[in-house]
C-alpha cells in the first residue's frame, strides 16, 4: 500500500479526494471520529489524507466538498455552511446578496436556491397571518390517481389558520395557493420528493439539520414529500424528519410541515 506524507499539501489532498457526483451536495459531516473522540486531525488538513490508512479509514469527513471548503479549496456561486451553496432569491426572482433579508417587497429575500441542484425551495416565514408561516401544518393529499399511489391522502383541517380555502390545509390546496401567488416569479412549485428533501439535509447540526441562514423559520419536525411509500402502504408517505434528518413513513391523514421547491426534477 502506498502511504502518502503527512506533509503533502493542501492542493495535493484535495486532488486526491474523489468528488461527489455532479449536482450532489455533500453531508455537511466534516468531523471524523475514532472509537471514542473527535479525531485529533482536521478532515481538511494535508495529514487527513494519510491518516485513511489507519484503524477509522473511509470516513465521510475526509472527502467531497465539505473538507475541500473547510480548506478554503471549494469555489461557490453563492454562500453557505460546510460545503453548501445557497443563493438568496427575490420575490420577483432576482438573485440577491447573501446578506439580504426576509420580505414582501418585490426584492425582498422570500426563497432559497441551491447552486448544486439547480432546485429552488420556499423559505419561511414567521408571521402567523402568512400564507408561509412556519408553524402551518398540512395532511399529504394529491387527487391524481396515476400518483398518488393508490391513496388521495386527506383533506385536512384549519390546522393553517384558513389562509387556505375552506379551512382544508393539505399539500396539494397549498401547493396551489402558493403557485397563485407566483412565488418568486414561478408558478410550477410542488412538493418534493423524498430525494430532493434529503438533499438540504446538514447532518453536522442537528435540531434543525439543514443550514438555518438560508433556511430560517425552520421548526425541529417533520417535512412532507411527494413520495408515498408501496402500494401495500397506500396510506403512508415519506416525511424528512427536521431535527436529525431522518425519514420515516406518515400517516397520509397526519399532519406535518412543507416546503415547496420547483425546478428538476432532481
Amino acid at each position: 500500500m502506498i502511504r502518502h506524507s503527512p506533509l503533502l499539501p493542501v492542493a495535493f489532498l484535495l486532488a486526491a479526494m474523489p468528488a461527489h457526483a455532479a449536482g450532489l451536495p455533500d453531508t455537511g459531516q466534516d468531523t471524523c471520529y475514532n472509537d471514542t473522540n473527535a479525531d485529533s486531525t482536521a478532515a481538511s488538513g494535508p495529514a487527513s489524507i494519510a491518516r485513511d490508512g489507519g484503524t477509522h479509514p473511509r470516513q465521510d469527513c475526509r472527502y467531497g466538498r465539505d473538507p475541500a471548503a473547510a480548506a478554503s479549496a471549494q469555489p461557490k456561486t453563492g454562500a453557505g455552511a460546510k460545503g453548501f451553496d445557497y443563493t438568496k432569491i427575490a420575490n420577483n426572482g432576482t438573485a440577491l446578496a447573501a446578506t439580504a433579508t426576509l420580505g414582501t417587497a418585490a426584492t425582498d429575500w422570500a426563497c432559497t436556491r441551491d447552486n448544486i441542484t439547480g432546485l429552488t425551495w420556499e423559505v419561511k416565514t414567521a408571521t402567523v397571518t402568512d400564507l408561509r408561516y412556519t408553524a402551518h401544518t398540512y395532511t399529504w393529499y394529491n387527487s391524481n390517481g396515476n400518483t398518488n399511489g393508490g391513496n388521495a391522502g386527506g383533506a385536512g383541517t384549519n390546522t393553517c389558520r384558513a389562509t387556505l380555502p375552506g379551512s382544508q390545509c393539505n399539500t396539494q390546496a397549498f401547493v396551489a395557493a402558493v403557485n397563485a401567488t407566483a412565488l418568486c416569479s414561478y408558478a410550477d412549485w410542488r412538493l418534493p420528493s423524498l430525494r430532493e428533501l434529503r438533499t438540504l439535509n446538514h447532518f453536522g447540526r442537528f435540531a434543525p439539520s439543514l443550514d438555518i441562514t438560508y433556511f430560517p423559520n425552520t421548526r425541529d419536525y417533520g417535512h412532507w414529500s411527494s413520495t408515498h411509500i408501496a402500494e401495500t402502504y397506500a396510506t403512508t408517505a415519506w416525511v424528512v424528519g427536521s431535527n436529525v434528518g431522518g425519514t420515516f413513513g406518515g400517516n397520509k391523514t397526519d399532519d406535518y410541515d412543507v416546503r415547496l421547491v420547483r425546478g428538476g426534477p432532481f
